[in-house]
């Protein structure tokens, strides 16, 4: 809104020129949202805490866990309107790339949303705290990343075929359907992206700022990629394929950053509030959508590591449990785990670790992972 604003009086020169200038715009969109965390981070803690919008602990978490019962949850919603508003502000909102991310950031945002508010209900209304039933949430997490998938697909938003992607650690090698008719198995592979991504970072969200600062983390790696490959001089000196508009995406990526280190003031241990399903279905849809318009989806096993390690320590945990309860009964089965707990933070907590060391053990590891996915850029 401000680009549109000011633009007419950036063309005479003066300071107003920066605007022209993604990195500016970027900075800009970051101090936005960190500030509006600020201004409107305690009032909507209040508001939660008043309507005694309290998370729900989960089944099979460490006991320590016990007294996050009053604390309230749905504080997702700060980081949307600290991503969101920068976004308006800052971002041209004519570019695609920037449409669709808010789009389908927004989309995730209210699946999840939906699925605290029904918490909220049924534990008002004395039933048993399930939120939004499970095949119903999937459905909507499908139908976005298969609304994403048909749209990309049958409306390129850049020079490259709608149905393809790039590989790390190779120059200029663009993957696409061997034959015309499987281009249309580009749809479910981008519903398979979104879909996984969106439920790793959910299930990653189990510990005091461990979501967050991962979240801002990998967010803040794609949006440098998102510069460099909408630049045609820096793509064209890595060797990277370029995409028109894409440099865009470097705002929206920098809101969403500012936002997550501003919510994590008030997420960090003891946490004043978490951000449920609200915030992390919307950042784990923001982180999917972001590496999928960048044609980079292979670049989320470097910068996502940390959420899919999560992710296979729940689906290895329950595949073996049930295949040994089969095999050789419920008690073998409940004394053999291949983890102590799932997800994979649970199970560092049962070994004895505290809350916070595991948390910027993991964050330590995102960036470690972060810098191999950077790497990529040059070792091709």
């Amino acid at each position: 809104m401000l680009y549109y604003l000011l633009q007419p009086l950036a063309r005479d020169g003066g300071v107003l020129n920066l605007l022209n200038y993604i990195t500016f715009r970027a900075t800009a969109a970051f101090v936005t949202a960190l500030l509006l965390c600020f201004v409107f981070g305690p009032a909507i803690i209040r508001r939660l805490q008043a309507m005694a919008v309290h998370q729900v602990v989960r089944a099979g978490t460490p006991d320590s866990h016990a007294g996050k019962g009053t604390t309230p949850t749905m504080g997702g919603i700060i980081i949307l309107v600290a991503t969101f508003l920068p976004v308006l502000l800052w971002a041209r909102l004519d570019n695609r790339y920037v449409v669709l991310a808010v789009a389908v950031t927004a989309w995730m945002g209210v699946i999840g949303f939906l699925d605290d508010y029904l918490k909220l209900k049924q534990k008002r209304e004395g039933l048993k705290n399930e939120g939004l039933v499970e095949r119903y949430k999937l459905a909507g997490q499908i139908t976005c990343g298969l609304g994403l998938g048909t749209y990309l697909l049958l409306d390129p938003i850049s020079t490259l075929p709608g149905a393809s992607t790039t590989l790390p650690f190779f120059k200029y090698i663009l993957v696409v359907p061997a034959v015309a008719w499987a281009a249309w198995l580009y749809i479910p592979w981008v519903t398979f992206i979104l879909t996984g991504v969106s439920n790793a970072v959910n299930l990653t969200d189990g510990l005091d700022g461990l979501s967050s600062g991962l979240v801002a983390i990998a967010v803040l790696t794609l949006g440098i990629f998102a510069y460099l490959i909408g630049r045609v001089d820096t793509s064209a000196h890595l060797l990277i394929f370029y995409l028109r508009g894409a440099g865009e995406l470097t705002v929206f990526c920098a809101a969403i950053v500012g936002a997550c280190i501003g919510f994590l003031w008030y997420n960090a241990h003891p946490a004043q509030v978490f951000m449920g399903d609200t915030g992390s279905l919307a950042l784990g849809g923001a982180v999917g959508a972001v590496a999928i318009l960048l044609k980079s989806e292979f670049l989320l096993l470097f910068v996502g590591a940390v959420f899919f390690a999560e992710t296979v320590s729940v689906i290895l945990q329950r595949t073996v449990f049930k295949y040994r309860r089969r095999k050789f009964g419920l008690e073998y089965a409940q004394k053999h785990r291949v983890f102590l707990r799932a997800p994979l933070h649970h199970h560092f907590e049962m070994k004895g670790w505290p809350e916070t060391q595991v948390v910027i053990r993991f964050w330590i590891i995102g960036i470690l992972c972060a810098f191999v996915a950077l790497s990529t850029l040059k070792l091709r």
